[in-house]
């Protein structure tokens, strides 16, 4: 039987491969068993757009309710910051979230939820993990109640009560919004109907595309943005909608790192709040730079929103990301959310009626212009272990013309050369690939430095 083991976020497998009923139904009866063990007795279980998440869900939910627990299962697609707030609000132990987030549309997954409203903390994961039975358990009947509720309004009612959306309206619009086929679509035709909207329909398939928020997978909202002078920018989420990338006015991709500190701007120069900024370590330097001139706390976490989560329930954040698109802002629940954070962009512009790239020259003024972008090298697992064998034994002392002056190494393998650029490489958690990352001062030198380190890793 599948050994399942859980990744950075979650656990996530092939369709009808690896990732079957059986095996969900095994992993929902070791989460049910750690329920057990912990005294717990209440779970929000939902799931994205993806193929065969109604059916998986309920499979999810069956279990859990045939091993005594109250189910609130969602009637019908919900992103994941939908479900990690109902846990919170509607007083539940436990979330269920069926999603393999931007993964290709091949993959589903299942995402585990902690009663703060915020992914599970390692420790626990583990201890799950350690509980999913090698055979499939029997079927039971249903013990506790399975009761169908529309999480989507909850969501709804915070949000408006959080935000100024007439303000939004009014000097944000238009805007175009990519749903990437994701379960943010719904929420975002609600909130703003006269936004342009793309890939907003139920495609489960993401028309063959992995709906990761990235600027290759973004070519027709920034076709879109930048044949329309009316159009203000460009917001596209992911799959479960828990991820974001945005476009400028022009149809330029602005990535995390700059989204994080442009947030980082509005919650601590504007609104005047207070509370450390919490980043993983793919992210720019720029934002350590940017805390130290604010006299603002910058901790650096391992890869995995968990980690960051997990410092969330004790300290105040401002901030907190990561490079992949999951962002943080203070006042909401201790989750990633693409909405949200769009709707804080959104906010920031139409309270300071300045367009996105003016806020972005903002920060550049403060921490200097930079670049960052990354290459998936898809590679055999024999060769993706030896790079990484090689990065361990410090193997590499120059990229090509580029010298090694320093490594780190708390998540992956960071080598620096000076003047703020530098080049990361790390394996996925979740899919057979190898991640190269890069920072330099424009968008030529990255492409140069990600070029370098192709060739020398797989030279």
């Amino acid at each position: 039987m599948l050994k399942i083991k859980f990744g950075t976020d979650g656990w996530r497998a092939i369709i009808a491969d690896e990732y079957t009923v059986d095996n969900v139904r095994r992993v929902a009866f070791g989460t049910a068993a750690w329920m057990k063990q912990k005294g717990m007795s209440k779970a929000v279980v939902g799931y994205d757009t993806r193929f065969g998440g109604p059916l998986f869900a309920q499979a999810t939910a069956e279990v859990l309710s045939g091993e005594g627990m109250e189910v609130i299962l969602s009637h019908d697609y919900v992103s994941t910051p939908m479900v990690s707030l109902a846990v919170l609000q509607l007083k539940a132990d436990l979330g269920v979230v069926i999603t393999a987030s931007h993964n290709p549309p091949s993959y589903n997954g299942y995402k585990l939820k902690a009663s703060y409203g915020g992914p599970m903390i390692p420790g626990e994961i583990a201890e799950i993990e350690a509980l999913i039975p090698d055979e499939v358990p029997a079927k039971k009947a249903a013990l506790g109640k399975i009761e169908k509720t529309d999480l989507e309004i909850l969501y709804e009612e915070k949000v408006r009560a959080a935000f100024d959306i007439p303000a939004i309206q009014a000097t944000a619009m238009p805007f175009a919004f990519d749903a990437m086929y994701g379960a943010g679509q719904r929420i975002m035709k609600k909130l703003f109907p006269e936004a342009i909207h793309l890939h907003s329909d139920f495609n489960p398939s993401f028309h063959g595309q992995a709906p990761e928020p990235i600027d290759r997978n973004l070519t027709e909202l920034a076709r879109t943005v930048s044949t329309r002078k009316d159009i203000k920018l460009g917001v596209a989420n992911d799959g479960d909608a828990d991820r974001i990338g945005m476009m400028d006015e022009h149809g330029q991709f602005v990535d995390s790192h700059h989204l994080l500190l442009l947030l980082m701007y509005y919650q601590h120069h504007f609104k005047k709040q207070q509370g450390k900024v919490l980043i993983t370590f793919s992210v720019t330097d720029k934002v350590k730079k940017l805390a130290d001139l604010f006299g603002v706390e910058c901790v650096v976490t391992k890869i995995g929103f968990k980690y960051i989560s997990e410092i969330m329930l004790t300290t105040p954040i401002l901030v907190a990301g990561e490079e992949s698109g999951g962002i943080a802002v203070a006042g909401h629940i201790p989750e990633r959310d693409g909405v949200w954070v769009a709707l804080t962009i959104l906010e920031f512009m139409a309270k300071t009626g300045k367009s996105l790239t003016a806020l972005i020259n903002e920060i550049y003024s403060m921490v200097g212009a930079f670049k960052c972008d990354r290459d998936d090298l898809h590679l055999s697992e024999e060769k993706k272990q030896a790079i990484i064998k090689a990065c361990k034994e410090r193997a590499y002392t120059a990229f090509e013309d580029y010298q090694v002056q320093e490594v780190e190494d708390m998540d992956g393998y960071k080598f620096l050369f000076g003047y703020d650029e530098w080049i990361m490489v790390r394996p996925s958690g979740t899919e057979p690939v190898l991640r190269v990352y890069a920072q330099a001062a424009d968008k030529v030198k990255v492409r140069q430095l990600l070029d370098a380190a192709r060739n020398t890793l797989l030279g």
